[in-house]
């Protein structure tokens, strides 16, 4: 094998992924953004409390890639007034994402300025979620709610159920799929 330039004899770590769980976090940055799909809410947070204290900038700090990503982020979309149950239940989360930054910041009241929550606190949930990429899948987590941060900090939350992918029926279960007549504890 021939020499190469700029290796380094060093362990390969893979990315540390955040337990699911509560966490109390403080807003970076939010803003509305326009997808295909219509507006949704955009909160990028960094864990301000507890053991995983720093834990955003720490691993965007890691990231080697050009395109790196901040991970701490919360997205919602956001009610389109279109009286579907899609709609009615964007306006119930986004009711619950209003009540968790009120109950989070003593005398703050939401003035329709999501630039305005710069800096302020928030209760983050995260929940397991499985993924598929190019075949492979595996298993990381994702925040999925917000709430209040007394209930993170009296652990008073629930963790939100994983979110396993979703499969057809029998589609990836080979018990579904194989003629098992020939078996022989079947008879």
């Amino acid at each position: 094998m021939r020499a190469y330039n700029d290796v380094k004899a060093e362990p390969q770590k893979g990315r540390e992924i955040l337990p699911a769980g509560g966490y109390v976090a403080r807003v970076q940055a939010a803003m509305v953004e326009n997808t295909d799909y219509g507006e949704r809410l955009v909160v990028y947070f960094e864990i301000c409390e507890g053991d995983y204290r720093g834990f955003f900038q720490k691993d965007f700090d890691a990231q080697t890639q050009e395109d790196k990503k901040w991970r701490g982020v919360y997205r919602m979309y956001l009610p389109k007034e279109d009286g579907s149950e899609k709609d009615g239940w964007s306006k119930k989360t986004l009711g619950g994402v209003i009540w968790s930054f009120e109950q989070s910041n003593p005398g703050y009241h939401w003035d329709w300025n999501e630039a305005g929550l710069k800096d302020k606190l928030v209760g983050v949930l995260f929940r397991n979620k499985e993924w598929e990429f190019n075949g492979n899948t595996g298993w990381t987590t994702e925040c999925c709610f917000l709430t209040d941060v007394d209930s993170i900090r009296q652990e008073t939350f629930r963790t939100p159920k994983d979110k396993p992918l979703k499969r057809d029926s029998g589609q990836n279960n080979w018990a579904a799929q194989a003629d098992d007549s020939d078996l022989p504890w079947k008879s």
